[in-house]
C-alpha cells in the first residue's frame, strides 16, 4: 500500500532548508516565520517573492514571469480590469452590511440564482468557502435531525472546526470524527470499480447503513463534483446520479461543493453538478466567486433555509456587502462577455490532447483525467506503474524553475493538478506542454 500524502506538502517549502537560500530570500523567509510562526506555509524549495499578476501570469520581485496553472482564485484572470474597476468604484460609494436595502446586492443575487435550477432559489452570502460549507452542514442537520456525513477519502472542504472534520486530507495524524464516514472517490481505474457509478452508489449505501446503525443518523453526502483533492474524477458525466438518488431516498441531503468546478471551469456547464444531471439540495460556493475578493455563498431550497432560520439566527457582517456584490457581478459579466466557458471547453480539449501526445512519449505519464480547464495527470514509476509522488515533487519544482506554477492532488500526491485561470489560451497551453516535456525528461535521467 502506498503512503498517503498531504497535498500541500508536495510543493511546500521546508523551513529546515533555509540555509540553502540566497541571503535576501533567507532574510525574507525568516521575517515571515517570525510573524506567522508554524502557520506560515510557503510553496517551492526556493520560495517566490511575488509582486504582481495579470491574466494567466504572475511576476516576482526580479521581474520573472510565471504561467499560473495552480490558482483558481483568480478565475477570470489575475487583476482583471472589469473586476478591479467595479470593486474600486463601489468602494468610493458605499460598503456596508446586508441589513439595508441595496439595489446592487439584490441584482447580483438574482443574476447568480438565474444560473441554477429553479428549485435552488435562495442565496446566503458568506466570506469564504469554509464558511459556506460550515453553514451547509448546519442547514442539513436542521433538516434531517441527524449528524452523519459521507465524504471521499482525500476530500478537502475547508478549515472551520466542523468542516475540518469532513476534510480527511487536512487531518494529519488522525481519522475523521465518528460522525463522518469516508469512502473511495469514483475512480474507474480500480479493478473493483469498473462501473464507477455503481461502485460509488454501493459505497454510499454502505456508509448510510453504518451511520444509521450507529445511532448517529445519516444527514448528507457532500462532494466536490470534480473530486479535485482526490485526484480529479470527472467522467463519465452522469456517474453521480444513482448515488444522489440513494441519498435522497434515504431522507438525506446532497451537498455539492462547487468551489473548485463551479463558475464554468468544466467548460460544458456553469456548475459541476450539472454535468451529472442531478439537482443538489444545497450548493456551496467560494474562491472564484469574486476573482480574489473574499466571497462565498450557499444556494439552497427556500424550505431548507426557512427551517434553519426558524431555529437559528444567522448574520455575517462582511458577507454580501455592496463591494462583494460588485465583484461578483463583474465576474459573471466577464464570464459571459469573454466567452470563458467556451474557452475552457476549447482550450481544455486542446491541452488534454497535448498531454495525451506527451504520454505517448513519456513512460512517466500515467492516467490523464478531467474536463475543461481542470485536468489531472498522474506521474508514475515506469517499472510498475505505481504512483510516484517523489517524482511529482521534483517535477513541480522543475516546472517552477522554468516559470510554470502548478500543484499536486490525490491520496498519494502523484497527480499534477492543472487548473489555470479561465482566460488560459492555446498559446499558454503550448508554453506549459513544452515546459512539462522538458521537466519530465530532465528529472527522468
Amino acid at each position: 500500500m502506498y503512503k498517503k500524502m498531504e497535498i500541500l506538502a508536495m510543493n511546500r517549502f521546508d523551513p529546515y532548508q533555509s540555509a540553502a537560500l540566497e541571503p535576501g530570500v533567507s532574510q525574507h523567509v525568516a521575517r515571515r516565520a517570525a510573524s506567522f510562526g508554524a502557520s506560515s506555509v510557503l510553496f517551492y524549495a526556493q520560495p517566490i517573492d511575488m509582486v504582481r499578476a495579470h491574466g494567466a501570469y504572475m511576476f516576482d520581485a526580479g521581474g520573472r514571469r510565471y504561467l499560473d496553472l495552480y490558482n483558481n482564485v483568480a478565475s477570470v484572470g489575475h487583476s482583471h480590469p472589469v473586476v478591479v474597476e467595479a470593486v474600486s468604484r463601489q468602494l468610493t460609494v458605499l460598503n456596508t452590511h446586508t441589513r439595508y436595502l441595496n439595489e446592487g446586492i439584490e441584482a447580483y443575487a438574482e443574476e447568480l440564482l438565474n444560473t441554477f435550477p429553479d428549485q435552488l432559489s435562495n442565496l446566503v452570502m458568506t466570506c469564504t468557502g469554509s464558511e459556506a460549507n460550515d453553514l451547509a452542514l448546519r442547514i442539513a442537520q436542521s433538516k434531517t435531525n441527524a449528524k452523519g456525513f459521507i465524504v471521499t477519502r482525500a476530500a478537502y472542504h475547508g478549515n472551520t472546526a466542523a468542516v475540518a472534520e469532513i476534510s480527511p486530507s487536512a487531518l494529519r495524524h488522525r481519522a475523521p470524527a465518528s460522525h463522518v464516514k469516508v469512502i473511495d472517490a469514483p475512480d474507474s481505474r480500480l479493478a473493483s470499480n469498473r462501473n464507477c457509478a455503481l461502485h460509488f452508489e454501493r459505497s454510499v449505501s454502505a456508509a448510510i447503513e453504518e451511520l444509521n446503525g450507529s445511532g448517529v443518523g445519516f444527514c448528507a453526502l457532500i462532494v466536490d463534483s470534480i473530486f479535485s483533492s482526490d485526484g480529479i474524477f470527472s467522467d463519465p458525466a452522469g456517474f453521480l446520479q444513482i448515488a444522489v438518488q440513494k441519498v435522497q431516498q434515504a431522507n438525506g441531503l446532497f451537498i455539492a461543493d462547487e468551489v473548485q468546478p463551479g463558475f464554468g471551469r468544466t467548460g460544458d456547464a456553469m456548475w459541476g453538478f450539472m454535468r451529472h444531471g442531478v439537482i443538489p439540495d444545497i450548493v456551496t460556493l467560494g474562491k472564484p466567486m469574486g476573482n480574489g475578493f473574499p466571497m462565498g455563498g450557499v444556494v439552497t431550497r427556500p424550505e431548507l433555509l426557512q427551517k434553519f432560520c426558524e431555529e437559528t439566527g444567522y448574520f455575517d457582517t462582511f458577507a454580501g456587502s455592496p463591494v462583494a456584490a460588485a465583484a461578483g457581478s463583474a465576474v459573471l459579466k466577464v464570464l459571459k462577455e469573454e466567452g470563458l466557458l467556451e474557452n475552457a471547453a476549447t482550450v481544455g480539449t486542446y491541452l488534454k490532447q497535448g498531454l495525451m501526445d506527451l504520454k505517448e512519449r513519456s513512460p512517466r505519464v500515467g492516467d490523464i483525467r478531467g474536463v475543461g480547464l481542470f485536468i489531472g495527470l498522474d506521474l508514475i514509476d515506469p517499472a510498475n506503474g505505481s504512483p510516484d509522488p517523489n517524482f511529482a515533487g521534483l517535477t513541480i519544482n522543475a516546472l517552477k524553475e522554468n516559470c510554470i506554477l502548478i500543484g499536486a492532488a490525490g491520496s498519494f500526491g502523484h497527480t499534477l493538478k492543472i487548473r489555470p485561470p479561465l482566460c488560459f489560451s492555446k498559446e499558454d497551453a503550448n508554453v506549459f506542454l513544452e515546459a512539462l516535456d522538458m521537466a519530465l525528461a530532465l528529472n527522468d535521467r
